[in-house]
């Protein structure tokens, strides 16, 4: 049974995640970026919830960068921190306007005027997966997959997972093919479940 629900979920704001920021060439190392466009989709049903424009500034990896991003009236600067890796090169992170903290992710909330990271809410907020079945979470990870792959609108269960993005390597395509197949069998296994579970409860109530 789901958890009752009193506190924030995560997903019912928007995300910026610096990984996928990086990949869609949004903030490129050793560069500064011009400005685009960014869209925020339902994982569920691909229906647009927010749309703004990003660039940003990462030329220096020694004195870090910064991410420049307008959404609506929201107008918001947010520190960029390079950090070395052992075996060379930088790893970038967001620098958390409320804790100072190096992160990868930011999150917009509902009701609040900037990005901050996951640890600056604290125990006021909570991610879906919390709440949700394993049957939820089966479906919600499988329509993600197919919308990172390029999908739009509505997805259902049986639809053929979209064809390799262009510049997307064959190995990472086939690993989110194989966890696309993974969760659809989830999710398929979670409803027999509940089919048997009802068919045997009515059978008793006979």
């Amino acid at each position: 049974m789901p958890r009752h629900r009193e506190r924030v979920r995560l997903e019912s704001g928007l995300r910026l995640d610096l990984n996928i920021l990086r990949r869609e060439g949004f903030v490129v190392p050793g560069k500064s970026t011009v400005p685009r466009n960014i869209v925020w989709r339902d994982a569920a049903s691909g229906d647009l919830i927010a749309f703004g424009s990003i660039h940003s500034d990462a030329e220096w990896p020694e004195e870090g960068g910064s991410l420049h991003i307008t959404l609506g009236t929201l107008r918001q600067n947010i520190r960029l921190q390079a950090v070395p890796r052992h075996f060379g090169g930088h790893q970038w992170y967001f620098v958390c306007p409320f804790t100072s903290k190096l992160c990868s992710v930011l999150w917009l909330l509902p009701g609040i005027e900037k990005f901050g990271s996951r640890e600056a809410w604290g125990r006021h907020v909570a991610y879906s997966s919390q709440f949700a079945t394993a049957h939820d979470r089966a479906i919600f990870s499988a329509h993600h997959i197919h919308y990172r792959l390029g999908a739009k609108g509505r997805i259902a269960m049986d639809d053929p997972l979209p064809p390799k993005p262009k510049g997307m390597h064959c190995r990472t395509y086939d690993k989110l093919a194989a966890r696309g197949d993974r969760y659809k069998n989830i999710a398929a296994n979670c409803f027999f479940e509940k089919v048997v579970w009802l068919s045997n409860r009515l059978l008793k109530m006979r």
